[in-house]
């Protein structure tokens, strides 16, 4: 059975999507830490970080620095978290978040019915700051 993420890559289930290339995705968390909280999500499906080939995982973590760095410009926030759980969906996932402490970082914190203008505000504040940094990977 396909991940709610393979799903979401098939475009069964919606989401808003800041990045694709052919060997990830990146989209906003329906359940956001923070305005901006991004997922970087290959589309291997592949259940635990450590079973990642270490090219794939090097270039997962590249995308995640240039969200990182799109965020900050964005944001402003004090740091730009990333996280690496692997407990919520079995399908490798990158958490970025744009913090402003670690309490920032707690799953509990979770918000389950976030605004969807701030949700589209988000999404476009990183494909915007992608942009100036010359990204073309930017998905509409």
């Amino acid at each position: 059975m396909a991940s709610i993420f393979s799903r979401i890559m098939a475009g069964e289930l919606p989401a808003r999507f800041v990045w694709k290339d052919d060997l990830c995705v990146v989209f906003l968390s329906n359940r956001p830490l923070r305005p901006g909280h991004a997922l970087v999500v290959p589309r291997q499906e592949v259940d635990h970080w450590i079973d990642l080939d270490t090219s794939l995982l090097a270039h997962l973590t590249t995308v995640a620095q240039s969200i990182g760095n799109a965020q900050m410009a964005g944001f402003k926030p004090a740091r730009i978290g990333l996280m690496l759980a692997g407990l919520e969906v079995p399908h490798v996932h990158f958490h970025v978040v744009p913090i402003r402490g670690v309490h920032d970082l707690d799953f509990g914190n979770q918000d389950p019915n976030p605004d969807p203008k701030v949700m589209d505000d988000a999404v476009q504040t990183i494909r915007r700051e992608l942009r100036k940094l010359g990204y073309d990977q930017v998905s509409e």
